[in-house]
């Protein structure tokens, strides 16, 4: 990108590249090659969010390709080899050649100028949908998906393959999209009164840690809720989780967050926990009158409390977890349901280095079974 390119945003720009430039080659060299094309995965571009500052690394004209099974082995190699002698070097102002990935930042690729006749060290990334889904997921999509297989799925990989856009389909991945588009019925229940109960387990604690003088532990404890409820709105409107660079972005998007984005920045801003405590309360009606709008359960009460006879207010969390646990039918989850709820993986943890790798996958689902 040179400084008079106009910035084109990610998803537009991958759409183009395939329809004018990747797919009069594919038409031109294997005109009876079926083939998927889309821009999904990671990335800010595929979520939308990316920006002018996005285009410094790992961005630029690329997309996916997938193939079928059979094709992949016999043409992958051919028909990255085709690109790479016949991609223009640049699209739209943009390098279509790029680094070798760099093992030492997380395999960072940068956009740069090739030499005269050197081929293209393109982003066009050849895939089968099976393939794509156990590198990403750990998941054999020719296996039927379990209750343990969604609670360690976490929602930011969820939110990568159902977010983006397809632009040819000849193989099958907007089925695939279709089947991981949001939770089962009863495992979004499951995750909504986990949700509910983490609410429950600290509802009380930051009025109690102020009044003790610790208003650093009271703030942080808010802190805390105020993160749990944007994820119990995310579970409530049925859209994924991003990672956290584009949390409160997504979160603004939500239908609640008008409402709702007041009171917990007014949480975030109070100086002291009485100020504090009357922004997490109207947050947690909010939230309750979300839940009973969804009609889930009986219409429960959404007004605040004392808790027992101490000057502290809460709204009772548990009895939103409990009457949604009680909703659930599905024998599977039910067996789960029978334990504390503990959520999925990203409820119990933000860990990086457990949500990224695959290899935890088997171990993860051991705690739900």
């Amino acid at each position: 990108m040179n400084d008079q390119t106009a910035f084109i945003p990610g998803l537009e720009l991958s759409r183009r590249f395939y329809q004018e430039a990747v797919r009069p080659l594919l038409q031109a060299y294997y005109p009876n090659l079926h083939h998927a094309a889309a821009l999904i995965g990671p990335g800010s571009e595929v979520l939308g969010f990316d920006t002018p500052m996005s285009t410094d690394h790992c961005w630029g004209p690329r997309l996916l390709l997938f193939l079928g099974d059979l094709d992949w082995p016999a043409v992958r190699e051919a028909v990255h080899e085709t690109l790479a002698r016949h991609l223009p070097p640049q699209f739209l102002g943009y390098s279509t050649h790029f680094s070798e990935p760099d093992p030492q930042d997380h395999g960072t690729q940068l956009p740069q100028i090739p030499q005269p006749g050197e081929p293209l060290n393109h982003r066009v990334e050849i895939h089968t949908l099976r393939g794509f889904c156990l590198d990403l997921l750990g998941w054999d999509m020719d296996t039927p998906l379990t209750a343990a297989d969604w609670l360690t799925f976490p929602q930011q990989k969820l939110l990568s393959i159902t977010a983006g856009a397809v632009f040819w389909d000849e193989v099958g991945l907007e089925e695939l999209r279709g089947r991981l588009a949001y939770y089962p019925q009863d495992v979004w229940l499951y995750l909504l009164a986990a949700g509910w109960a983490r609410i429950g387990q600290e509802e009380h604690l930051t009025g109690r840690a102020g009044f003790a003088g610790d208003e650093l532990g009271s703030w942080l404890i808010a802190a805390r809720l105020v993160r749990d409820c944007m994820r119990l709105a995310f579970l409530m409107e049925r859209v994924y989780m991003p990672y956290p660079k584009w949390f409160g972005s997504a979160f603004a998007r939500l239908g609640c967050a008008a409402e709702l984005a007041p009171h917990l920045q007014g949480v975030l801003s109070a100086p002291a926990w009485q100020e504090r405590e009357p922004h997490l309360c109207a947050a947690f009606e909010c939230l309750a009158r979300q839940h009973n709008r969804l009609g889930l359960t009986e219409p429960l009460d959404e007004q605040v409390r004392r808790f027992f006879g101490r000057p502290f207010r809460i709204l009772g969390a548990e009895r939103f977890s409990t009457a949604l646990l009680a909703q659930i039918r599905d024998p599977e989850m039910q067996q789960i349901a029978a334990h504390p709820p503990i959520g999925s993986i990203d409820l119990f943890s933000d860990n990086t280095d457990l949500l990224e790798p695959t290899e935890w996958g088997e171990k993860l689902r051991r705690l739900f079974l």
